[in-house]
């Protein structure tokens, strides 16, 4: 399992997932719903909205 790289936290599958779909899909370092809120200014919960939205449109990160 992986771990945020800003906080140290337990990442879920979807974290993973939404770090390479707003960051890079070939990156190495993810994060969490937190720590990728943070960093684009946006709130949790547009971040959990947007896991969301990609996964109902079948974004293959998410699965």
């Amino acid at each position: 399992m992986s771990r945020c790289a800003a906080c140290g936290k337990e990442l879920e599958s979807d974290e993973v997932a939404i770090t390479r779909k707003l960051v890079n899909r070939g990156c190495d370092s993810f994060y969490c719903v937190s720590c990728l809120a943070a960093r684009f200014s946006i709130s949790e919960e547009d971040v959990r909205a947007l896991i969301e939205r990609f996964k109902a449109a079948g974004c293959s990160l998410f699965y």
